[in-house]
């Protein structure tokens, strides 16, 4: 009997393994990962966001989050059809640190989770390297803040941005400080990141190629706070301008010392810190600074207006810089899906490589290499406490008005 018991007992434990293997599978036709069913036949369409929303950027970040989630917000309201199926997106939001290691990490964690499509990262440090992983995923990458050249010259298929890139803010600002501010000596310091270095490395071409001295050339890193001993340097030389590419946390206290010591040049530098931060860290050190933004002013673009009503009142804070950018981002991706009447990555990818989109930024198209066309720089400088329009170089004329 005993015999006869286990035998019963070892055949209904293979049965109840075979159930088991046989519920883990598929049903034919259901939804991959990508895009699962939601309740009440909906499909969930998963987008990826990528930022460092902790360390000392962490309020870019943040904006840059907001901006996707508006975005997702105001796409699930509109009850957006793709091939004939209502689809429900969710933002599947990863925090880099700002970090080129973390990046990788949590780009492999994004394409694990069957996100359709990234919008990120914020710093070009971490936007390069992880672009790779989206690329052998073949997931689209639209970054709307990273801006080193080197982003979109790797040759893949799946890498955008919304914004000018370096060599056209480097371009740009260096031609103001020779025609606008009429300088003559100029010393640069940069934070040795992918972006800093970057954008610091075209400025000197740019300054040069007008007949400017580079009289210092100095570096720190992207979490000092202390630069009076690179100041002091700099100080003996007597620059007219000094250049700054880095982000806000770090100017802010640069303009600061730069004051404390005497130092009667502007501080000038790129989109990294043109911040309402910049001028809370820097205080009455501020005033006078000069920085660029990669896009129009805010007035010139057709959607801010309403965009940053909404911003407000959804977030209960203001607009850093980049938050518009992320917006349309992932907007441009769906806008795409909808042309291709399909959430598949590999058959709405070429759709978005031929944008031609309005969003609250303006006018959204690509080259071949996922540059965006036409892309504006503009100069502001910190007058009475706020950053005013200097001057604009580029971008492209508007639509009637953005899509929303």
């Amino acid at each position: 009997m005993n015999k006869y018991a286990r035998l019963s007992l070892i055949a209904a434990a293979a049965m109840t393994l075979a159930a088991c293997g046989k519920q883990e599978q598929p049903a034919a036709g259901a939804a991959s990962a990508p895009a699962a069913a939601a309740a009440g036949g909906d499909v969930t369409v998963k987008i990826g966001q990528v930022s460092p929303m902790s360390g000392p950027i962490s309020h870019l970040g943040k904006d840059n989050e907001f901006g996707a989630k508006l975005a997702i917000e105001d796409l699930n309201a509109e009850g957006v059809e793709i091939g004939g199926k209502k689809v429900k997106f969710e933002l599947v939001s990863e925090d880099d640190q700002g970090d080129p290691k973390i990046g990788t990490q949590v780009a492999q964690r994004l394409v694990d989770a069957g996100v359709v499509g990234v919008v990120g990262h914020l710093n070009s440090g971490t936007t390069i390297p992880a672009s790779k992983i989206y690329s052998d995923a073949g997931l689209p990458q639209i970054s709307p803040s990273a801006t080193n050249p080197d982003y979109t010259k790797q040759g893949f298929k799946t890498t955008f941005r919304v914004i000018a890139n370096d060599v056209q803010q480097g371009t740009a600002l260096g031609q103001f400080a020779a025609d606008g501010l009429k300088a003559k000596k100029v010393a640069i310091i940069d934070d040795r990141t992918a972006y800093g270095q970057g954008l610091a490395d075209e400025f000197e071409k740019a300054v040069k190629a007008k007949g400017l001295e580079v009289v210092k050339r100095e570096f720190t890193t992207n979490t000092a706070t202390d630069f009076n001993a690179i100041l002091t340097s700099i100080k003996a030389t007597k620059p007219d301008v000094i250049f700054y590419g880095g982000m806000d946390a770090q100017a802010g206290p640069l303009a600061k010392q730069m004051s404390r010591l005497g130092i009667k040049a502007k501080l000038m530098g790129g989109d990294g810190w043109q911040t309402p931060e910049f001028i809370k860290l820097a205080g009455e050190a501020a005033e006078g600074q000069l920085s660029s933004s990669c896009g129009v002013p805010r007035d010139k673009m057709p959607g801010f207006a309403a965009f940053n009503d909404k911003f407000k009142a959804k977030f209960n804070t203001e607009v850093q810089i980049y938050a518009p950018y992320e917006y349309d981002a992932v907007r441009v991706l769906v806008d795409a899906m909808k042309r291709a009447k399909s959430t598949d990555p590999k058959v709405y990818l070429p759709e978005v490589g031929k944008t031609d989109y309005t969003g609250v930024t303006g006018k959204i198209s690509f080259d071949d290499k996922g540059d965006i066309k036409n892309g504006a720089v503009t100069v502001y400088q910190v007058k009475n406490g706020k950053w005013e329009v200097v001057s604009t170089v580029g971008g492209a004329p508007a639509a009637a008005s953005a899509a929303q």
